[in-house]
């Protein structure tokens, strides 16, 4: 494509959950100095110049940006398709009352688990009930409503109970995304994922509900990437499709491209335009020219564009191997062996993980990447 058609505009990294699966960057004073609402309004002029239809606010937690109503009417008078992507907390009736007026499209709140006090031990504060409260209000205001849950080892088997809350509270469309494994979550990779036998018991459910609510609901299951013969394209080919603007301005081919050691490119400094035509950071892995073998020469190479980038890069040390989840990769071992040992590990509590630090981090001190709330 010559023009993206999707902005995720991480309005900040600040988030009141302490989720240990998160992808934010380890570095967060990194991302301290958050673009004004002034800049944002710009950014997203040039967006829609650029030629994109749908603009994701997301976070960390969005709400905590007092200027979120006057960013989503910017979106919404630009003519953007806009969506929510929140964890909830913050979203009393008054505010959901001023964003609909603004002219917010749509809703995404995510949830831990169904049952409260284990949601709100993955968490890392109580939070449960305020969601399932949300929910009920954007029900009631009249927003599409989707229930994003991100599994891992501690909730996946409560795959059937998740969609009947789901039902419960009316949600049109629920993603049940396994952890991609960037930021907090590549730090827990070990004690998040699950075995094999837990993959294929939420497979049958998730087939079975598919069946049952087709009329009803739409069901997203996103299968983690260590379990695939392939990898997944990334994002739809390195930035082909869509582009990430975090809270201090950097432009992003993907959510998890924080990781990578490419030249950054801000919007405080150039045009969308620029960044998205020019940029090193854009242009590095664009189509399929940089691949190696055996990338280069597989049939595939215009389907999963290599892999993910960020992947090979945390997996490898090397961003422009092949991504090491492809049963094709010389470095695929180490996928194999990973999930040989999530297989060995009988652990069901959450006693392992590390939770989200809200402190943050002088820079250089970790790799990144994004995940929902």
């Amino acid at each position: 494509m010559d023009s993206p058609f999707g902005l995720l505009a991480e309005l900040t990294y600040r988030c009141p959950l302490a989720c240990a699966y998160c992808s934010n960057p380890l570095n967060m004073a990194g991302y301290g100095d958050e673009l004004s609402t002034d800049e944002w309004r710009r950014v997203l002029a040039e967006a829609g110049d650029l030629g994109v239809l749908q603009c994701h606010l997301s976070g960390g937690e969005p709400l905590l940006r007092r200027d979120l109503v006057e960013i989503v009417a910017d979106a919404h008078g630009l003519g953007l398709y806009t969506n929510l992507v929140t964890s909830a907390l913050g979203l009393s009736r008054p505010r959901a009352e001023q964003l609909r007026a603004a002219g917010l499209d749509h809703v995404q709140i995510s949830i831990q688990a169904d049952e409260p006090s284990v949601s709100d031990r993955i968490a890392g504060t109580p939070s449960f009930r305020r969601k399932t409260e949300a929910m009920g209000v954007v029900k009631e205001l009249g927003w599409p409503l989707t229930m994003n849950v991100v599994l891992h080892r501690y909730n996946i088997d409560r795959v059937a109970e998740v969609l009947g809350l789901a039902e419960e509270v009316g949600a049109d469309r629920v993603e049940l995304a396994n952890t991609q494994y960037y930021g907090w979550a590549w730090r827990n990779r070990d004690a998040l994922l699950p075995s094999r036998a837990q993959l294929e018991a939420a497979e049958t459910v998730v087939r079975a509900a598919r069946e049952r609510l087709r009329d009803r609901m739409d069901i997203i299951y996103v299968l983690p990437d260590y379990y695939s013969r392939y990898p997944k394209p990334c994002m739809g080919g390195w930035a082909s499709r869509q582009l990430t603007v975090t809270p201090n301005g950097d432009v992003l081919p993907c959510p998890a491209a924080h990781s990578l050691p490419l030249p950054r490119a801000s919007v405080r400094e150039h045009s969308l335009e620029w960044i998205w035509a020019e940029s090193p950071v854009m242009t590095a892995f664009r189509g399929t020219d940089w691949m190696p073998e055996p990338c280069r020469s597989c049939s595939r190479r215009e389907l999963d564009f290599g892999g993910c980038r960020c992947q090979a890069f945390l997996l490898t040390g090397d961003a422009a191997r092949t991504d090491p989840v492809c049963h094709l990769s010389p470095d695929h071992d180490l996928v194999v062996r990973a999930v040989e040992a999530a297989n060995a590990d009988p652990r069901t509590d959450a006693s392992a993980l590390v939770p989200r630090s809200h402190r943050a981090r002088r820079p250089g001190a970790g790799r990144g990447g994004r995940q929902g709330h």
